[in-house]
């Protein structure tokens, strides 16, 4: 018997709704279509010879649809697409005339974000020169280090951060010109013509060829100047653009920084490639950051770290004159960024009334990206998403295999001498293939440094002459195509013979209510083998009751198997603290595993002191008394 229409059509609906949901060929199909038009938009640029991406600003410029449309919005200024290339054309033709910047120089940028900063990076695009940027926060020997790094012979500072290069940092670099772009300077740029470099300026012999030197963060070392690539900023940002779902009616709102690629590549030149809006914070702050999405009219927002963390830590804002609670009062529909910890996630969309999480995971200078997008809680969490095609084909690209602990590398069979991949759903350290007889087509390492870039190379993992990128993340990777970030080699470490994941243990401890913040870190201990583990840990009430350490150590106790229980919390005062963060908001852990656990203060700020360990059914204080038992050898952690 005929089964009705009426009825037929809706079965078969929800059964293609169902494969489409379990095999994912939605989310494949978007993430083919964002490579496909990438990779289309970079080779059509390479046969036409317009590999710069200045080109993708002109074009912008020159269409009657873009041209008198906003590109930037900076504290309270719009400046549209043909007056950001009329400014860029002025300060190219300066920087040629008044200090003799040609094609292929190397300039460093050592800028707060600013329409300034935009502004001079395109100028030196415009005119054929390549861009390094510094990380402002830097001085003395860490930025003195970055600048000789860049082999550049002008950096260009912000007057905001001109106090940081002080004369240190000048001795220690005489064939560097140090130019401080006052508001005079500025003023004399604009006076310039708006003369464009010819092409030839611009010219290219390959999508390989450096267009930008970003630096690494430097957590465990001096920073080291990643080489990003004209393919880079065009595919990645048209990936971005496709699965952010920029258009030309949104504005993207960031206060991360531009010296930052998450900014400066993922959302300022995603911006210029979709034809969109960028509205730019100078910097982050809980204080200013809704204000300047409400007044932009934003429709997204960017994060990277900890940076959703500490809007949720930050008080409920409330008009002034009605009172009314202004969380939820913007235009803003998704969050976009990487390092969302799982704790929060939905905490954040829920207060803040945010739809969607878009979060992915990628270095600088790393040859691979993976991307969620998260609109419920099946998926909440993960870094990466994939449906069986790209699963498949993800997974002829990267690998994860098993690591050696005790060398914190990639395990090798003692009889093949080969690595070995995990089984689904275990953790292991993710590596990248590389072309074995090109490898600068995809990887092109760190500028002047082989010896750092080789580091990163291995080969032989799993044939003779294959070469692989390590990424040095511990990622996990499920039948179900999900993606989660497990830890970062180095970061991970050995207590009671047993690995310990500071991720898994930061995720379970701010699980608990009265815990705003919790960094963990591995710490050596006299008379101990491995390390043990400790917090930096922000309460909501500082100092902590001494229920809230009772309950505190009934909850990792129930949460935590008994090795990656932390034994000592050392407190710091507010979220965030410069001590335990970078200038993008991701945590770091160098300076507090230093320190250990002396019961005192980490860093000239006291951004971090009071320390207690774990005893029976509480943290209760560790001092100099314990500290010095534990030194002694009378104390058996």
């Amino acid at each position: 018997m005929p089964v009705p229409l009426a009825l037929a059509a809706p079965a078969a609906a929800a059964a293609l709704a169902y494969i489409n949901a379990r095999t994912g060929i939605w989310y494949d199909s978007l993430l083919v279509k964002a490579t496909v038009k990438g990779t289309g938009r970079l080779l059509l640029r390479q046969r036409s010879g317009r590999i710069n991406f200045f080109y993708a600003l002109e074009d912008r410029a020159r269409h009657p649809s873009t041209s008198n449309k906003d590109l930037l919005i900076f504290e309270g200024t719009h400046l549209t697409y043909a007056q950001v290339y009329d400014k860029v054309l002025r300060y190219g033709t300066w920087f040629r005339q008044r200090l003799g910047v040609k094609p292929k120089d190397i300039v460093a940028m050592n800028f707060q974000n600013s329409d300034t900063f935009v502004i001079v990076w395109w100028a030196l695009w415009s005119i054929g020169a390549k861009t390094a940027f510094i990380n402002y926060n830097l001085t003395g020997a860490p930025l003195t280090h970055c600048i000789k790094a860049a082999t550049t012979k002008l950096c260009l500072v912000d007057p905001f951060v001109a106090s940081n290069v002080g004369d240190d940092v000048k001795a220690e670099l005489p064939g560097v010109e140090f130019v401080v772009l006052t508001p005079e300077m500025a003023a004399e740029a604009l006076t310039c013509p708006p003369t464009r470099a010819p092409d030839s300026d611009r010219h290219e012999e390959t999508f390989a060829a450096m267009a930008t030197l970003i630096y690494t963060s430097g957590t465990t070392g001096m920073p080291k100047p990643a080489v990003l690539t004209w393919s880079r900023f065009i595919v990645a940002s048209t990936i971005a653009e496709v699965l952010v779902g920029r258009g030309s009616k949104d504005i993207a709102y960031t206060s991360m920084p531009l010296y930052h690629s998450s900014a400066s590549v993922l959302s300022f030149c995603t911006t210029v490639s979709a034809g969109s809006t960028q509205a730019l914070g100078r910097k982050f702050s809980t204080k200013t950051f809704w204000k300047e999405v409400r007044d932009s009219k934003a429709t997204s927002i960017q994060y990277v770290g900890e940076t959703l963390r500490y809007l949720l830590a930050a008080p409920q804002q409330r008009d002034p004159v009605t009172g009314e609670d202004l969380d939820r009062k913007h235009a803003v529909t998704l969050a976009f960024g990487n390092g969302l910890r799982p704790d929060i996630w939905n905490q954040f969309k829920d207060r803040f009334g945010i739809e969607t999480i878009i979060e992915f995971y990628g270095a600088t200078e790393a040859p691979v990206a993976t991307w969620n997008i998260s609109r419920n809680d099946l998926t909440a969490g993960a870094i990466g998403r994939n449906g069986w095609i790209n699963r498949m084909l993800l997974s002829r690209q990267a690998a994860l295999v098993e690591v050696d602990w005790q060398t914190d590398a990639p395990a090798r069979d003692p009889k093949t001498g080969f690595c070995k991949r995990v089984k689904p759903g275990n953790p292991g350290e993710m590596l990248v293939h590389l072309p074995a007889d090109d490898i600068k087509s995809r990887f092109q390492g760190y500028h002047g440094n082989p010896k750092a870039t080789a580091a990163k190379v291995m080969r032989g993992v799993f044939s003779k002459d294959d070469a692989w990128f390590r990424t040095g993340d511990i990622i996990r990777w499920d039948d179900d195509g999900l993606i989660f970030f497990s830890d970062r080699i180095g970061d991970t470490f050995r207590w009671k013979s047993e690995n310990v994941s500071t991720v898994e243990v930061s995720h379970a401890v701010g699980l608990h209510p009265s815990v705003r913040e919790a960094n963990v870190y591995g710490v050596q201990l006299p008379h101990h083998d491995g390390r043990a583990g400790c917090v930096a840990i922000c309460f909501d009430q500082n100092p902590p009751h001494g229920d809230t350490l009772r309950s505190l150590a009934s909850h990792v106790r129930k949460a935590l198997p008994r090795y990656a229980q932390p034994l000592f919390l050392r407190l710091v005062p507010e979220v965030g603290g410069s001590a335990q963060t970078t200038g993008t908001n991701k945590q770091q852990k160098h300076i507090l595993r230093e320190a250990g656990v002396r019961p005192a203060g980490v860093g000239s700020d006291g951004s971090a002191g009071d320390m207690y360990w774990l005893k029976g059914d509480a943290y209760v204080p560790f001092g100099d008394k314990e500290w010095q038992a534990l030194e002694a050898g009378q104390v058996k952690l």
